[in-house]
């Protein structure tokens, strides 16, 4: 078994700032994933910035742009339309590591887990979400997703 140890530097920020801003990322991801979870997909797009990407292990190449991210979650919307159920995810084990030129390099563990009708949820996916985050405004958007799953690495 191979272990890879993530960027261990210490956080540079007092602790009281530094907690301030880990709520605020924290804030962001419960706010996002609800949004994705609604099928909102323009409003989700609108959670990244107009030139971001994202990887996905299941895609043959990154999601590209506002446009590319909204299409991503109507086809996600349809497709489980059809399968039925509810589709929810969960955001944890966030690590936030602030950078020199003001963004921030996240990472967390995301499941993803499916309510069919009628029945007990069940665990569907297990992820490493890495992000970059930008302030835009006063708000945190996402310029760069890569998403890696258990079951496929």
């Amino acid at each position: 078994m191979t272990v890879e140890l993530v960027d261990t530097a210490e956080r540079t920020l007092p602790t009281g700032t530094f907690a301030a801003l880990y709520a605020q990322v924290q804030d962001f991801y419960a706010h996002q994933m609800r949004i994705l979870d609604a099928h909102d997909a323009e409003r989700w797009a609108l959670t990244f910035t107009e030139d971001a990407f994202l990887e996905l292990p299941t895609l043959p190449e990154p999601v590209r742009a506002l446009d590319g991210l909204a299409r991503y979650v109507r086809a996600g919307a349809d497709r489980q339309r059809r399968a039925g159920g509810r589709l929810d995810h969960w955001v944890g084990m966030l690590d936030v590591r602030p950078q020199p030129d003001g963004t921030l390099h996240t990472r967390c563990s995301a499941l993803v887990y499916v309510t069919p009708g009628g029945e007990s949820p069940k665990g569907l996916r297990v992820c490493v979400m890495e992000d970059v985050l930008v302030r835009t405004g006063d708000e945190w958007r996402t310029a760069h997703r890569r998403v890696t799953r258990d079951d496929l690495a």
